[in-house]
């Protein structure tokens, strides 16, 4: 029965895996075709900050090719993302209570959703700020020119970094809803949170004060932003907790002899 139960699970796994993969090839087949109008429309936060008549390079001898394509399977990743998530969470969500199925979903679809906002703060307002900072600075008769594949990989880490700061809120309401920290803690470690917002965008960001400012400001804000959704969160968990007792006591009147005596 059990060894059923278990080959059972991994059907379904290899069933949703094989439509998650399916949902991203199809995203990449369009995506490919316009590869190289994709790959300019992110270089576009540098090739406006460029003096004019300048330009990017490739120095390898395939990366014109590969660049491109790696910038497709990212934009059909992000494209198929809800198709992915409910592929997970049709494989996850039986095995769930149902008011873990309530914190669950919103927080899935909350992350995502946050992790695509951070992505386009860096390249809306970050990168153009970045660029022209960098570009102000070079000096006179430097053709300030970059390789795609290292600014491909340039973005994709500013991208990286944005995203999991705006997820901040997600890993706070996290904490406070598991037990491993309270709100009022939260409250009390603020200042060290401060300073802690600036030395993690010292280290995942250029070494310019620009970019390492549009981190570590954002940071802080989500954080407080964390602690009033926890708080949020916490109130509707006591309020389903106390309605949970009393259905309870409704149905079985001698389990009120249990509660705790009321006090003044």
């Amino acid at each position: 029965m059990l060894e059923g139960s278990f080959l059972s699970h991994l059907v379904e796994l290899r069933t949703r895996l094989i439509r998650a993969l399916g949902g991203l090839m199809l995203g990449f087949l369009p995506c490919a075709f316009y590869a190289r109008e994709l790959y300019t429309l992110l270089a576009q936060p540098l090739l406006e900050k460029l003096p004019q008549g300048g330009q990017m390079i490739a120095t390898d001898v395939a990366t014109p090719f590969f660049v491109p394509m790696k910038v497709a399977m990212m934009m059909a990743f992000v494209i198929t993302l809800p198709h992915t998530l409910y592929q997970i969470w049709a494989f996850v969500a039986p095995g769930l209570y149902s008011h873990e199925k309530r914190l669950a979903l919103p927080l899935v679809f909350g992350s995502s959703f946050l992790f695509f906002c951070g992505m386009a703060f860096a390249y809306f307002a970050a990168l153009p700020l970045v660029f022209e900072f960098i570009t102000y600075f070079a000096p006179e008769g430097v053709a300030v020119m970059t390789d795609i594949g290292k600014y491909l990989s340039f973005v994709l880490s500013m991208f990286l970094a944005f995203g999991v700061t705006f997820e901040v809120p997600v890993f706070v309401i996290i904490l406070v809803r598991t037990g491993v920290i309270t709100i009022e803690k939260l409250k009390e470690i603020r200042s060290y949170v401060i300073v802690g917002a600036f030395v993690i965008a010292a280290i995942f960001t250029p070494p310019d004060v620009i970019s390492q400012f549009m981190l570590a400001v954002p940071l802080c804000l989500l954080y407080e932003l964390g602690i009033v959704l926890a708080g949020f969160v916490m109130k509707n968990h006591d309020k389903e907790n106390l309605s949970d007792i009393s259905r309870s006591t409704e149905k079985n009147p001698s389990s009120k002899e249990d509660l705790p005596p009321k006090t003044d």
